[in-house]
């Protein structure tokens, strides 16, 4: 390594070694600082002083995680669409506008194609019916 590189890493390795000290001095200061009361109270699974009733174990519906994992995918692939739509008119402007529409159409139509499957699928219902049919 030339001494041109180490220089221009030594930043970095500054603010590592700062941010370690910070950590271990913040977490040194609350075990001193921080109250030591166990009390009966403070033992339960619940500090409000509520008896826990019941399991604590329930059954969640898969639902809730299929909608929010869809929500992710496409909310974190529309916001990919905003670089783009910022930066169309320089690209029009150096004679790439129309490859740039080209290819930002077809993330676009690959986006409603998606939505489309989970759609036909059944995905985006909230409460999926199971209905049989009659058809032979």
């Amino acid at each position: 390594m030339t001494p041109a590189q180490f220089d221009g890493l030594m930043p970095i390795v500054i603010l590592m070694g700062i941010a370690v000290l910070l950590f271990a001095g913040g977490h040194f200061v609350s075990v001193l600082l921080a109250p030591k009361k166990p009390s009966i109270l403070k033992q339960t699974p619940y500090e409000c002083g509520e008896q826990p009733v019941g399991s604590a174990w329930s059954a969640f519906n898969v639902r809730f995680y299929v909608v929010g994992l869809i929500f992710i995918i496409f909310d974190v692939e529309s916001v990919l669409m905003f670089p783009v739509a910022t930066i169309f008119k320089e690209l029009n402007e150096v004679g790439e506008g129309g490859y740039a529409l080209i290819v930002f159409l077809s993330f676009i139509s690959v986006l409603i194609e998606g939505i489309a499957y989970c759609w036909k699928k059944g995905d985006l219902d909230w409460v999926k019916s199971f209905q049989v049919s009659n058809k032979k």
